[in-house]
């Protein structure tokens, strides 16, 4: 109970982990379905951008937001997402692409699956705790499941906090700013410190004078980075990488420092701003007994095969079922 809990979804991923709810509803702008999933040892699914209708969700960075879930297993999670994928004529971004019952097909298919591991995703700032339970992941999927594994290069990656935080808080703006008071609820003061760093970050990027410097900029840098991840799968069928760099910490130990909060968002943010969806699974416990999730990471409506071969993994391992010890 001193720790956090994951961000923003927390609430959905720790009643998922607590029992309280068989599944939980969550939206994913940057990894806060992920990160969520990864801190309270439960699966946590980001899908293909539009898979999942947002009507009813209050709009944050409406190019990133995406509605998914939290479960403790892969197969529930592919039973929820055959009743919420499809299609909605009350939400413009919703896609046509037709809805299987992903539940129902959870055998690999009958090929070699080859798992790519960007090097970006392994270097420098991964706790060392974290990188030992990747280790033990890919022990499994490669030893276990006979899965090829093959090094790859996201090279964009390095770009991906600076891009997303001049994307998502320029949207912010956009959609927070109409609640003035005038037209819609409460004045602005009601928001608290985070809602209003990011209104007033994303509108000096959008005001005049900065806009080409800094959001026409970030754009095309998103295009280049969606185009590292189009380019890897012409190799590969899906990505490996963990969640978070470090382990969860402790409820205020970094709210006075916004940027290392943002950090923590590092391994997450290139999925969203390329659409392709995410898959976040239990993969083990820190020394002291925190938990530590990997996601797996597929192109373009890939859920199918991203729940394909997290299920495979699941059968061979048991961390989902476990419930953390923290030794302090």
């Amino acid at each position: 109970i001193e720790y956090v809990s994951g961000g923003s979804s927390s609430g959905s991923g720790a009643a998922v982990a607590a029992d309280l709810v068989p599944f939980s509803m969550g939206t994913d702008t940057g990894g806060s379905i992920r990160l969520p999933a990864s801190f309270c040892n439960v699966v946590g699914l980001k899908p293909t951008y539009g898979r999942v209708s947002r009507y009813g969700v209050m709009s944050m960075a409406s190019s990133l937001d995406t509605m998914g879930h939290l479960t403790h297993t892969v197969e529930d999670c592919a039973r929820v997402l055959s009743v919420t994928a499809g299609q909605d004529k009350y939400d413009a971004s919703s896609n046509p692409a037709p809805v299987v019952e992903y539940h129902k097909n959870l055998n690999l298919p009958d090929r070699k699956i080859v798992i790519g591991l960007p090097e970006e995703y392994f270097g420098d700032g991964l706790d060392q705790e974290v990188a030992k339970v990747l280790e033990g992941v890919k022990e499994v999927l490669q030893k276990d499941l006979k899965f090829e594994l093959k090094s790859i290069s996201l090279p964009n990656t390095e770009y991906g906090i600076a891009v997303y935080y001049i994307v998502m808080t320029s949207e912010v703006s956009s959609n927070l700013g109409r609640y003035d008071g005038i037209r819609y609820g409460n004045r602005r003061n009601s928001f608290g410190d985070e809602a209003k760093r990011r209104i007033m970050l994303g509108t000096y990027v959008l005001s005049a004078g900065h806009q080409d410097a800094y959001y026409k900029k970030a754009q095309a840098l998103r295009t280049l980075i969606k185009e590292d991840f189009d380019k890897a799968y012409e190799n590969v069928d899906v990505l490996l990488a963990p969640v978070s760099p470090t382990l969860p910490f402790k409820i205020g130990e970094k709210s006075s420092d916004p940027m290392a909060m943002y950090l923590s968002d590092v391994l997450t943010v290139n999925i969203n701003l390329s659409g392709v969806p995410g898959l976040a699974i239990p993969g083990g416990f820190s020394s002291s007994g925190l938990p530590i999730g990997f996601q797996l990471i597929g192109p373009h409506f890939s859920e199918q095969l991203l729940f394909q071969v997290g299920h495979a993994y699941q059968q061979k391992t048991d961390w989902h079922l476990k419930s953390p010890t923290i030794n302090i």
